[in-house]
C-alpha cells in the first residue's frame, strides 16, 4: 500500500506527507503516544506535581462537603446517598442510626480542617517562592523588581486627586485639637521623676572647643607605671584625679597602685 502512494508521488513534499501519515498510522495501531503539536515550543508548567495533587484533594473534599451538606438537609437522591455511603465506608457508622446528623457534622468539620491545612501548605509555598524570586531579581535587576511591584490601578497615569481635597483631608487630621489620654502610668512616672534634681545647663563656647582640640592627645601612647589598672588614661584634670586614683586603688587592691601626678596631664 505504501509503495503505491510513493510511486504516485511527484515531489519531495508529497513523499514527506506520505511517510508522515504512515508513521502516524503505525503509532495508532501499536498504541504509542504521539507528541502534541507545538510541544517543543511550549514551556512546561511551573506548578509542581505535589501542588496539583493537593489542589485535586481540595476540589474533591469540597465536592464531598457539598454532598454531605445536601444529605443533612434532607436530599435523599440515589447519587447523594451513594456518595455518603462512600464517605463513611470502612467505619461502623450506619445512615439509619439516630446520631447520623452529628456524625455528618463531624465529618464535614474534619474535611474543612483538612482543606484549611492543605491551603496553608500551598500559601506557604507560594509566599516562599515569591520571596525567593524577588530576592534573586533584586540581586540581578532592581529596576525590573520595582517595576513588577507597581500596581497599575494605583500607580497609573490617571488623574490625581484634587489639591483642595488633599488639603482638607490632612488639615482635618493635623489641625484639629485632640486630647490624648496616656493612661495612669504617665502620672506614676511623673511623680517618680519629680524628686530628681535637674542638671545644670552646660554652655560650650568656641574657646572650650579650641582648647580641647589643642589638648587632644589621643594619638599619643602613655606608659603607665606598675600597678596602674588603666593604661589608657591620658587626660586627668584636677577634679578627676582623686576619683581616678581611688578607682585604680580599689581595683588593684594595692596601696602602691596609685599613679603619681606626673603621669596625669593637667591642662594649664
Amino acid at each position: 500500500m505504501l509503495v503505491t502512494y510513493l510511486e504516485a508521488s511527484r515531489d519531495l513534499c508529497e513523499t514527506d506527507s506520505i511517510l508522515f501519515g504512515a508513521a502516524v498510522a503505525v503509532c495508532r495501531i501499536i498504541g504509542a503516544k504521539l507528541p502534541m503539536a507545538g510541544r517543543a515550543t511550549t514551556q512546561s508548567s511551573a506548578i509542581p506535581a505535589w501542588r496539583k495533587r493537593i489542589e485535586d484533594r481540595i476540589a474533591k473534599a469540597r465536592a464531598l462537603i457539598g454532598r454531605l451538606t445536601s444529605f443533612r438537609s434532607g436530599n435523599n437522591r440515589p447519587r447523594i446517598m451513594r456518595t455518603v455511603r462512600m464517605a463513611f465506608a470502612g467505619t461502623n457508622i450506619s445512615l439509619s442510626q439516630p446520631d447520623i446528623t452529628q456524625k455528618l457534622t463531624e465529618r464535614i468539620d474534619d474535611l474543612k480542617q483538612k482543606i484549611a491545612a492543605w491551603g496553608k501548605r500551598i500559601r506557604r509555598f507560594t509566599d516562599r517562592s515569591r520571596r525567593f524570586n524577588q530576592n534573586r531579581l533584586f540581586q540581578s535587576d532592581q529596576k525590573r523588581l520595582y517595576k513588577s511591584l507597581e500596581r497599575p490601578k494605583v500607580c497609573g497615569a490617571g488623574q490625581g486627586p484634587d489639591q483642595a481635597d488633599i488639603i482638607a483631608f490632612w488639615r482635618g487630621l493635623w489641625s484639629e485639637p485632640v486630647n490624648h489620654s496616656e493612661g495612669p502610668w504617665m502620672e506614676v512616672v511623673a511623680s517618680q521623676g519629680a524628686s530628681v534634681t535637674p542638671m545644670d545647663p552646660i554652655t560650650v563656647t568656641p574657646e572650650d572647643v579650641a582648647e580641647a582640640k589643642a589638648y587632644n592627645v589621643s594619638h599619643q601612647k602613655l606608659h603607665a607605671p606598675p600597678g596602674v589598672c588603666d593604661s589608657n588614661l591620658k587626660v586627668v584634670n584636677a577634679n578627676q584625679l582623686p576619683v581616678a586614683v581611688g578607682a585604680c586603688g580599689s581595683d588593684s587592691g594595692d596601696s602602691r597602685a596609685q599613679p603619681s601626678t606626673r603621669y596625669s596631664r593637667v591642662p594649664p
